[in-house]
């Protein structure tokens, strides 16, 4: 299981905006645990990066992030992440490769 005892009720209103396409008041903390750390991840401040620690534990995070953070994250958040946590191996994307080719026609 992804989450452990919740001290929060809510996702923190900074976090709302790179929520847009979602209702932040309506989203499951167990359902939608890879969609909540990844946006933390990518745009939180330190006291939601706090939030989120308190909320997932950092093995959780840190599962993410060998996971799905090099497919979730941007280049520059998974290396961050990935250092700062720690994670020497991690599930590489199957199209890190093709995405940086260019069109060939």
């Amino acid at each position: 299981m992804w989450v452990k005892a919740m001290t929060s009720t809510s996702i923190p209103s900074g976090l709302w905006p790179h929520f847009q396409e979602y209702d932040p008041r309506r989203l499951d903390r167990d359902q939608d645990a890879d969609l909540i750390i990844q946006r933390t991840l990518e745009y939180g401040t330190w006291e939601e990066i706090r939030w989120l620690v308190t909320s997932y534990s950092v093995e959780c995070i840190r599962k993410f992030v060998r996971l799905r953070g090099e497919r979730l994250l941007s280049a520059a958040t998974f290396t961050y992440w990935r250092k700062l946590l720690g994670v020497r191996r991690w599930r590489r994307s199957p199209f890190a490769r093709e995405a940086r080719q260019v069109w060939p026609f």
